[in-house]
């Protein structure tokens, strides 16, 4: 079959407001715009589809989308590990794993991006990211609900951060950058980004109207220094890399404090079955296991007269009321040939930084035999964070 194809191209340069810079690039790259006109004369059974797969709301499946790389990855997979929900990959190159506990589950590792995109198109229905990255790449979409907002791992902060010397040297918060008579429509405060919505976001919110953002590849800490860019807004933990390169936060420049976050799909979890029962279930463990990270189990045995009296004595110390109260039985021994509570055993619950403080006030109350057990899970009858997502879902 013959047919006519006839291909126009026309580009046409854009006013620039974001521009590339590289370690090599100090000058400005000039973007264009292209687009192609295709005119076949016969009609076309190709299908276009729009961010989803074809099958995405026919699967049966429930997906989870991990992080496929780095630090967030294995912290990732150990607190998994550690809630009895390890993940099976029989292949460390595959994309596709299995959580066994939880059935027809399917574990998709993708990059941390991919996996907001991957949740608003319905290819995902939870995943584990980061807080800012979701916040970065969800743009505030109102499918994406936060299931549980800290996982405790993944901390670190969105921050602006601008030279210590020159004319940055007396400036120590966004109040008095936004004041510099310097920015003017003509020659903005340049601000080198990965964060291409969040940043401009925040600027305007705080009323800094003259600033251009710039994308960096590698270290956006060097571009100040090469003349690339005035400041960075850039994901900051310790600190330490800013300060080695003679840049400083400022009051007022934290965009967002983030952590690794459980993000659910609220269409999924509403029409697809099964949805809301897994994303429970992973819930509960989550919570019961953070909860029970840096607790103690405290075992003691205290002579006493009742298990009232002893109760009495323990509650006199507000580090030893547990976390409803302490738990008392009698311990029964035989003496002269009769069976009798002497003393009685206590069991509370400690936190680790309260750990030697409680064995002395043991102590001091008359407790001995002091014993100590790590705590694994921490059930409630119910966690506050599955009400909350009920009512999200008017449910």
């Amino acid at each position: 079959m013959n047919l006519s194809l006839q291909l126009h191209l026309q580009c046409t340069p854009l006013h620039i407001l974001v521009k590339s810079a590289t370690a090599t690039a100090t000058a400005t790259t000039r973007s264009w715009s292209c687009y192609a006109s295709l005119s076949i004369p016969q009609p076309s059974n190709i299908n276009v589809l729009n961010g989803s797969s074809p099958l995405s709301s026919e699967r049966k499946e429930i997906r989870l989308g991990l992080p496929s790389k780095g630090r967030m990855s294995n912290d990732t997979l150990e607190l998994l590990k550690n809630c009895q929900l390890s993940v099976k990959q029989v292949n460390p190159r595959q994309y596709v794993a299995e959580i066994p506990q939880l059935s027809n589950l399917e574990v998709w590792f993708q990059r941390p991006k991919d996996i907001v995109r991957k949740l608003l198109s319905g290819d995902l229905d939870l995943g584990i990211v980061g807080l800012d990255t979701l916040s970065e790449y969800g743009q505030g979409n109102e499918d994406l609900i936060i299931v549980h907002e800290a996982l405790e791992y993944g901390d670190c902060r969105l921050s602006l951060a601008i030279p210590q010397y020159g004319i940055f040297e007396n400036i120590n918060s966004l109040e008095e950058l936004s004041k510099m008579p310097q920015w003017t429509e003509d020659k903005p405060l340049r601000v080198a980004t990965g964060f291409n919505y969040l940043g401009p976001k925040f600027m305007r919110e705080n009323g800094l109207t003259h600033v251009t953002f710039s994308t960096a590849d590698g270290a956006l800490e060097a571009a100040p220094a090469m003349g690339i860019a005035d400041a960075i807004l850039d994901l900051v933990s310790s600190g330490t890399t800013l300060r080695e390169n003679n840049l400083k936060e400022i009051e007022g420049g934290t965009v967002l404090e983030s952590q690794a976050v459980l993000v659910a799909s609220r269409k999924s979890m509403i029409q697809r079955t099964g949805v809301l029962e897994t994303t429970h279930e992973i819930l509960e463990r989550l919570e019961a296991h953070l909860r029970a990270i840096g607790q103690f189990t405290v075992t003691a045995n205290m002579r006493g007269s009742s298990a009232e009296e002893v109760a009495e004595r323990v509650l006199s110390q507000p580090s030893l009321s547990g976390l409803q109260g302490p738990t008392i039985s009698p311990v029964f021994c035989k003496r002269d040939g009769k069976v009798t509570a002497d003393y009685y055993a206590i069991v509370i619950c400690v936190p680790k930084k309260a750990l030697y403080k409680s064995i002395q006030q043991l102590r001091a109350i008359g407790g001995s035999g002091v014993l100590i057990s790590p705590l694994t899970y921490i059930f409630d009858e119910e966690t506050p964070r599955w009400r909350q997502l009920l009512s999200e879902l008017g449910l």
